[in-house]
């Protein structure tokens, strides 16, 4: 009867974390205090392998300590991950847009931006070729590279959801589109900023981060980007002038792609001349891991894993004078309520049937490197990894009705999400916005492509709603800026339900029989058994 401490009680048949109001606001209390420490000013946007992220992980490691959770990474609670930094050197670089031998020559930090994984100065030239949305799908019926000769190419594409396509297939292609490029004889990539609906940030934002060290695994069988000598963001008013003298324009093929809508594949009257001036070094940065033992002496050798990124985006330029990207809600929300639930269940009785690992990982914002890491190097056999549950940026700013799950549709943990949602008096909906490729930008993505079935959760909400227009200014005015801060709005009602749903759900993955399996129409469930080398 002990584990939540202050006021509540996991160990009968309904979790009592809400039997009053002021329980509710206790717990949501602390939950936002942990917050307000990991989101501090001091920690400085706890960046991949700087110090702050050090002391982050230092403060994580007390709170599993204090937890009574065993030490399970490789060096106590730490599991180190050696990261690979590309610093562009942009004053160093340059980009011009060659048309019938007249040069273009663009500004680097206003009319477009590089990135690269070249470890030294790479010069490029390159004709483009626009191939639709870039994807490879033909189980689908879906190819836009059929039939197109991308030898020594950069690519230009357009993002977009193809109809007849479900969205997290069309979000697994998008995260291998560079792989299937490259094997296709492809130099680079070239995007449009702003062109289609649905991207989480605008250009000021995106040229506000364009400098940030981009960052790969040391071990480079997991370095999805491999290869690439260039990728190219221009804004779209930019970008549509690569489109001049052919039939098309960039505004009407955003409009087709917005629509789903098929999209023509063609060489553009141009080439890209690049030169790209790197600098690269290699830094260390942690993952931690705790672990809580199961009860039941059948289920205990099987984990069911939770996640959540301690990382955000560091020191950048400022914003109305404040150069600290805090990382608030993303994601110092998912780890502060990963320490909650290590505190919560710690001494109840009886203690869940499977092992639990508490996992917050590192250099999310880097392309996910902590959990993939981690998902090729765990701690505990991989193949006794039944589930993932994954908690980021869950924004508790509207009031909680329902909850998305994303996966809802992939696997049996399905019945696991409703059954807690309804004990919890909440909806389990799917991806309300699937076009964003969610399904595929945060952690579980890891998981599932080392076959392990997985959910990503968030406060819900209806497209066109008040609540979703209060998402979108979110992500407009505190996404990835400065203002992402412990000085904001937050609904802590919202996120005291959030808990309550939360600890129901790990409770029921952990106590039920089997182990969870993907559906048998789920196009995840390919990865499971999966050679590492295919994922």
């Amino acid at each position: 009867m002990t584990g939540m401490g202050r006021c509540a009680i996991l160990g009968g048949a309904l979790a009592a974390l809400l039997a009053t109001a002021a329980c509710a606001q206790t717990e949501a209390e602390a939950w936002w205090a942990d917050v307000g420490a990991l989101a501090h000013d001091s920690m400085r946007g706890r960046a991949a392998g700087s110090a702050e992220h050090r002391r982050a992980a230092e403060f994580v490691a007390a709170a599993f300590q204090r937890a009574g959770l065993r030490p399970s990474g490789t060096n106590g609670y730490y599991q180190p991950v050696r990261l690979v930094v590309h610093t562009l050197d942009e004053e160093r670089s340059s980009l011009t847009i060659v048309r019938d031998g007249e040069a273009d020559t663009l500004v680097l930090g206003r009319d477009a931006y590089l990135s690269t994984r070249a470890p030294r100065t790479t010069r490029i030239e390159a004709p483009v070729v626009f191939v639709g949305y870039g994807l490879a799908l033909p189980e689908y019926g879906h190819d836009d590279l059929a039939g197109l000769d991308l030898r020594g190419a950069v690519v230009a594409y357009l993002s977009g959801l193809p109809r007849g396509i479900p969205g997290p297939v069309v979000s697994d292609a998008r995260s291998r589109m560079w792989q299937v490029l490259r094997a296709a004889g492809a130099v680079g990539t070239l995007a449009f900023s702003g062109a289609t609906a649905g991207s989480d940030i605008g250009w000021e934002q995106r040229v506000a981060m364009r400098l940030q060290p981009q960052m790969a695994l040391a071990d480079t069988g997991l370095d999805a980007l491999a290869g690439l000598r260039v990728a190219v963001t221009t804004r779209a008013t930019v970008g549509a002038r690569l489109f001049a003298g052919t039939p098309y324009t960039l505004a009407g093929l955003a409009a087709r792609a917005d629509s789903g809508l098929p999209l023509p594949r063609f060489a553009l009257p141009v080439s890209v001349h690049a030169t790209v001036t790197a600098a690269t070094t290699e830094v260390e940065s942690d993952n931690v891991v705790g672990m809580l033992p199961g009860s039941d002496p059948a289920r205990r050798d099987e984990y069911v894993v939770l996640t959540a990124h301690l990382d955000h985006v560091g020191v950048g330029a400022p914003v109305a004078g404040d150069s600290v990207y805090n990382g608030a809600m993303d994601n110092a929300s998912g780890t502060a309520m990963l320490l909650w639930m290590a505190r919560s269940l710690s001494g109840v009785v009886p203690a869940p049937a499977r092992s639990i690992v508490f996992l917050a990982v590192t250099a999310e914002e880097r392309g996910l490197l902590g959990s993939k890491y981690y998902a090729a190097h765990p701690t505990v056999p991989v193949g006794a990894m039944v589930a993932n549950v994954n908690t980021d940026m869950f924004l508790p700013i509207i009031p909680l009705r329902s909850v998305i799950v994303n996966g809802l549709e992939e696997s049996d943990l399905a019945d696991d999400v409703r059954a807690a949602a309804a004990r919890a008096g909440v909806a389990a909906v799917p991806d309300p916005e699937p076009e964003r490729n969610a399904f595929v930008r945060s952690d579980q993505y890891s998981f599932i492509r080392a076959g392990i079935p997985a959910v990503s959760l968030k406060v819900g909400f209806e497209r066109g709603t008040p609540e979703h227009r209060r998402i979108l200014a979110f992500r407009r005015e505190r996404y990835h800026r400065p203002s992402d801060d412990p000085a904001q709005p937050v609904d802590l009602a919202s996120a005291a339900a959030f808990q309550a749903f939360y600890v129901l759900l790990v409770r029921h993955i952990a106590d039920r029989p089997a182990r969870p399996a993907w559906n048998g129409d789920s196009f995840f469930g390919r990865y499971a058994g999966a050679d590492a080398s295919h994922r």
